[in-house]
């Protein structure tokens, strides 16, 4: 039986980072969610469909073919979009992207074809909660906001991608009501989820602490 470690947090609080390590650490499969819906934002974007066109947003979704490494790297359609996706304009239409429901449904199927065949780690928003409500783990990864914005802004800079620190503030807190208060796959707290805040954490504690829980 396949084993699904499912980890759920906002914008900035390291899941992502730290769900690779985790995958790698025990041979599983890493998936970012959040990247596959930025593919769609970005050849969305690159083919000028607007927000508005659902058909053909979803159509977008049923056609690209998106690869994701452990490593990190994603691809789509065999192009290395790695740091095309995390672009400001990206960000700003993934959130009102992943917010159609018969896309994010199709979106939902994709992402439980993939674990059909492998363990897996998957991060996102809805992971533990509408995607894997019975994953073997759930982890709810946190940082504070100021936490997130420093290290987004960190990140963009390493990546030698320009940006604005307060551009980045409001986005983040733009993200976070967005994916709070949406109707569909919303990003929540539960009881059967481990909670770790880690704003005064290195990843490599957060990684420990995940995997006392594993193992």
């Amino acid at each position: 039986m396949n084993k699904i470690i499912a980890i759920d947090g906002p914008s900035g609080s390291g899941k992502g980072t730290i769900a690779k390590i985790i995958a790698s650490k025990l041979g599983y499969t890493y998936i970012d969610t959040g990247a596959m819906y930025r593919c769609v934002s970005l050849k969305s974007i690159i083919d000028n469909v607007d927000i508005t066109e659902e058909e053909k947003l979803i159509d977008i979704l049923k056609n690209i073919d998106i690869k994701l490494t452990n490593d990190g790297k994603c691809f789509m359609d065999n192009i290395d979009v790695t740091d095309d996706i995390r672009r400001m304009d990206v960000t700003k239409k993934v959130s009102k992207i992943s917010c159609i429901v018969p896309l994010r449904e199709v979106m939902k199927e994709k992402q439980r074809d993939i674990a059909k065949n492998t363990n897996v780690v998957m991060e996102g928003r809805d992971i533990t909660t509408v995607i894997f409500p019975n994953a073997d783990y759930k982890f709810y990864i946190d940082a504070s906001v100021e936490e997130r914005v420093n290290r987004r802004y960190k990140q963009n800079k390493e990546k030698g991608i320009e940006s604005d620190i307060e551009e980045i503030r409001q986005s983040i807190i733009d993200r976070d009501y967005d994916d709070m208060n949406r109707e569909i796959g919303k990003l929540q707290r539960t009881d059967d989820q481990i909670y770790i805040d880690t704003s005064n954490l290195t990843i490599d504690e957060v990684v420990s602490k995940i995997l006392e829980v594993i193992k």
